[in-house]
C-alpha cells in the first residue's frame, strides 16, 4: 500500500514548542493544522448533547430520531474509517485530509439550514463521511511529521490535547451557543475552524512522496462494514421505543450481524488472493494486522474506553437537562471539569509515556476511570452537585490520558506502510464503542427504571469495561516488556 515517505520533513517553521525535557524542538505549525481537524472532529461527537431538547423542539423529533441526531455520526465515522485509511494509502494522506476537511465543512452547512429531523439526520452522517476522510490522514501526516519517538510522543501529547479539549468542550460550547444564539450556531461554529485548518495545511504540511499505486478498491467490503455497524447500532436505537423482541429490531440485528460476518469472510478471502495477485483486490481491512497482539489489544482497550466514557456522558447530559432541570448552558458548565481535567491529562500522559511506554499509564488510567464512573451511583434527584465531582473529574482524567498513551502504541506497533489503515481500525474501534455506548445507554434509561435506575446501571456497566480496559493493558505491557527482553 501506499504510504508516506517517512523521510519527508515538515516545511520550515519559525515557531517550535520547547521540549519538555531537552532534545529537538517540535515544529508547530503542521501540529496546529492536524490537530484543529481531529478538534472539529471530537467537537462534534459531544457538542450536540446540550442541544438535544432544543433540536426536539423545534425539528418536532422523536426519541429514536434524537438518538440517530447525537449516534448516527459515530456509527458512519466508524463504518467508512477503513475507507479513510485505505484512500490515504492509496492517493495520499494530505490530499485525503483536505479532502475531509471539505467534507465535513458542507455537511455542517447541511446541519445548520436542516428544516426536518430527517434531513439533520442525513447531514449528520454526511459529518462522519468527512471525519472518516481527515481522522486517519490525520494520524499518518503525524506519524511522518514527527518520527523520533520521544517527539513524537510530544506531539501526540499536543494533539491529544487538542482532542480532549474538544471533546470535553462540547457540552460548555454547545450550551453556550444555544444560550445566545439557537441550536444551529452548534454546527455553524465549525467552519471558520475548518478554514484555518485548510490554510495551514495548504502551507505548512507538506505533501506525501507518491508510490506505485496498490491493487484494486474493495467496493463489497466497505458495504458490507456499513451495512453491519448501522445495523448492530441501529437495533440498540431502536430498542428503546420498538422493544427488544419488536420484529424491527431482531431484523436490524441479525442483519448487522451477518453483514460483519460477510465482511470478515471476504477480507480473509481478498487478503490470501492478494498475497498470489498483487494487482488484484485488496482487502480493506488486512486482517493480519490483528496477528500483531499489540494493535488487538489497543483497539479493544479503545472501544471499551469510548463505550464507557461516550456511552456515560450521553447519560449524564440528559441527567443534568431532564432530571435537575438545568438549562443547555447550566448543562454545559456541570460538565467542565471533564474538560479542565483534559488540559492535566494529555500532557501528563505524554510525558509518562515517553519514560515508561504507553502501557502502564493506560492501565493505571483505565483504574481510575473505573472507580470514578462507580461515583455517579450516588447521583439522585437532589444530590449536591459537590458530590458528582469525584465522577466528573476521575473519569475526564483517565479518558485523555488513555487515548494518548494508546495511540502511541497504535503508533508504535503498526508497520509504516499501513499507518492510515492501522489508525482507521483504532478509530473505528472508538467509534464504535460510542455508538454502541449512546445506543445501549440511552436504552436502558427507558427499560431500568427511569432516568435514576438507568443512570445507576450505566455506570456499573462503565466501570467494568474501564477495569476490564485496565488488565488488558496491564497484561499487554508485561507481554511487551518481556519480548523486549528476549
Amino acid at each position: 500500500m501506499t504510504s508516506i515517505d517517512p523521510s519527508v520533513s515538515p516545511a520550515p517553521a519559525a515557531v517550535a514548542a520547547d521540549p519538555p525535557s531537552g532534545g529537538p524542538p517540535l515544529s508547530l505549525p503542521p501540529l496546529i493544522a492536524l490537530s484543529l481537524g481531529y478538534f472539529l472532529v471530537m467537537l462534534d461527537v459531544t457538542v450536540v448533547n446540550v442541544a438535544v431538547p432544543s433540536i426536539q423542539d423545534s425539528l418536532h423529533a422523536g426519541p429514536s430520531d434524537m438518538q440517530w441526531i447525537v449516534d448516527g455520526y459515530s456509527a458512519f465515522f466508524a463504518g467508512l474509517l477503513l475507507l479513510g485509511g485505505g484512500l490515504g494509502d492509496r492517493f495520499g494522506h494530505r490530499t485525503l485530509f483536505l479532502a475531509g476537511l471539505g467534507v465535513f465543512a458542507a455537511a455542517s452547512v447541511g446541519c445548520g439550514v436542516a428544516p426536518s429531523a430527517q434531513v439533520l439526520i442525513a447531514a449528520r452522517l454526511a459529518q462522519g463521511a468527512g471525519a472518516a476522510l481527515l481522522v486517519p490522514a490525520s494520524f499518518a501526516l503525524l506519524q511522518a511529521a514527527y518520527p523520533d519517538r520521544a517527539q513524537r510522543a510530544r506531539a501526540v501529547g499536543y494533539w491529544g490535547l487538542v482532542s480532549a479539549v474538544a471533546f470535553g468542550a462540547g457540552p460548555a460550547v454547545g450550551g453556550l451557543l444555544v444560550s445566545g444564539f439557537d441550536w444551529r450556531s452548534v454546527f455553524w461554529v465549525n467552519l471558520p475552524v475548518a478554514a484555518v485548518a485548510v490554510l495551514l495545511t495548504l502551507r505548512h504540511v507538506p505533501a506525501p512522496a507518491r508510490r506505485a499505486r496498490p491493487g484494486r478498491m474493495d467496493p463489497a467490503g466497505l458495504l458490507l462494514g456499513v451495512v453491519g455497524l448501522l445495523g448492530v447500532a441501529g437495533g440498540l436505537n431502536e430498542a428503546g421505543t420498538a422493544g427488544w423482541s419488536s420484529p424491527e429490531v431482531l431484523t436490524l440485528f441479525v442483519g448487522g450481524l451477518v453483514a460483519l460476518a460477510a465482511f470478515v469472510a471476504l477480507e480473509l478471502r481478498l487478503e490470501k488472493g492478494a498475497a498470489l495477485r498483487p494487482e488484484g483486490r485488496r482487502p480493506l481491512l488486512p486482517l493480519s494486522l490483528f496477528r500483531e497482539i499489540r494493535l488487538t489489544a489497543t483497539n479493544v482497550i479503545g472501544l471499551l474506553l469510548s463505550f464507557g466514557y461516550y456511552g456515560l456522558l450521553f447519560v449524564a447530559t440528559l441527567y443534568f437537562q431532564q432530571e435537575r432541570h438545568l438549562s443547555p448552558l447550566a448543562t454545559g458548565f456541570a460538565l467542565l471539569p471533564s474538560v479542565c481535567m483534559g488540559f492535566l491529562a494529555a500532557p501528563l500522559s505524554s510525558r509518562l509515556t515517553a519514560r515508561s511506554g504507553p502501557y502502564l499509564p493506560m492501565a493505571g488510567a483505565l483504574l481510575l476511570g473505573s472507580v470514578g464512573f462507580l461515583g455517579w451511583l450516588a447521583a439522585g434527584p437532589d444530590t449536591p452537585y459537590p458530590v458528582l465531582l469525584f465522577a466528573l473529574m476521575a473519569t475526564g482524567l483517565a479518558t485523555p490520558v488513555t487515548v494518548v498513551a494508546a495511540t502511541v502504541a497504535i503508533m508504535e506497533a503498526s508497520p509504516a506502510e499501513k499507518a492510515g489503515v492501522a489508525s482507521a481500525v483504532f478509530n473505528v474501534s472508538r467509534q464504535v464503542g460510542c455508538a454502541l455506548g449512546v445506543a445501549l445507554f440511552g436504552t436502558l434509561l427507558g427499560s431500568t427504571g427511569g432516568m435514576i435506575g438507568g443512570l445507576h446501571t450505566s455506570a456499573v456497566i462503565a466501570a467494568v469495561a474501564f477495569l476490564l480496559a485496565s488488565v488488558l493493558a496491564a497484561t499487554t505491557g508485561r507481554r511487551a516488556d518481556a519480548a523486549r527482553a528476549h
